[in-house]
């Protein structure tokens, strides 16, 4: 069974930094996309950014570009979110995704993804 775990979110500053953590287990990842989405209240879940196990490819939102990197341990089947200039519009609940299967393009779209974990709340203050 999949289990996706998330940790690292917390409160800070504007102009700090995180660094949020999914740790995988359960599944074959070589062969996964991995992504993070957020939500923040009273909004549709975005998708933040994505990475191919596979090669390491990564694809990012247009509001992150820059500042946010996604990597990932293949040792550890960890995937990292490092998050640096936060800004307060960055508060929201930060969730884990996985895709499995063939990857023809890239699962960027919510719908394609059908494990996550339970989120975690990251709080940028001004």
């Amino acid at each position: 069974q999949v289990q996706l775990v998330e940790s690292g979110g917390g409160l800070v500053q504007a102009g700090d930094s995180l660094r949020l953590s999914c740790a995988a287990s359960g599944g074959t990842f070589s062969s996964a996309a991995m992504a993070w989405f957020r939500q923040a209240p009273g909004k549709k879940r975005e998708f933040v950014a994505a990475i191919r196990w596979s090669g390491g490819r990564t694809y990012y939102g247009d509001s992150v570009k820059g500042r946010l990197t996604i990597s990932r341990d293949n040792a550890k089947t960890t995937v990292y979110l490092q998050m640096n200039s936060l800004k307060p519009e960055d508060t929201a609940v930060y969730y884990c995704a996985a895709h499995f299967g063939p990857l023809i393009s890239m699962p960027l779209s919510e719908n394609e993804y059908i494990y996550w974990g339970q989120g975690t709340q990251v709080t940028v203050s001004s």
